[in-house]
């Protein structure tokens, strides 16, 4: 019995010392931005209607970003918003409000504004018309894994939204 205990050990000894090494998952580097502890005297549904009315204004969608500063997430897209690149997009074709929702606890009301029941994960973004239709409901509340989005990606989610040329 002794025999076969050895035997079992030299084996697993073998099998764990002859694994390769592999190096742990990187997360993917990304800009950030903590755009969303706004003066608790504003009104969320308020700052939304403005977005809303400057986009009817201008010929712009919106972009209404539902998050958090405590969640990577959140800033890691909005960190993305504020770079060169995306700045200039944003500029010319969207109105962007950020809408602090707490531990999904705060603000849920501009989530079922547009149609979603809760906030399952932050960010939630939910992008509309000039008319204020909303055009991702499916996708809006997918933004879970932004920080784990490449630029590419998230730069090409946001421009298949931008009005279309006149």
């Amino acid at each position: 019995m002794k025999f076969i205990v050895f035997v079992i050990s030299g084996f697993l000894a073998v099998a764990c010392t002859s694994v390769s090494h592999v190096a742990p998952a990187q997360a993917a580097e990304h800009p950030e931005a903590r755009p969303f502890d706004q003066d608790p005297s504003l009104v969320a549904q308020d700052d939304v209607d403005a977005a809303l009315s400057e986009a009817k204004e201008t010929g712009k969608h919106a972009i209404i970003v539902m998050g958090a500063d405590w969640c990577h997430d959140s800033r890691a897209l909005a960190g993305w918003f504020e770079t060169p690149r995306f700045e200039t997009m944003l500029q010319d074709n969207f109105v962007v409000r950020y809408i602090d929702v707490g531990q999904k606890n705060r603000n849920i009301d501009v989530a079922q504004r547009f149609g979603l029941e809760t906030i399952v994960g932050t960010p939630t973004i939910i992008v509309t018309d000039s008319q204020g239709e909303v055009l991702n409901l499916e996708t809006a509340p997918s933004w879970r894994n932004a920080a784990s989005r490449t630029e590419d990606s998230i730069f090409e989610y946001f421009t298949s939204f931008a009005p279309e040329e006149k």
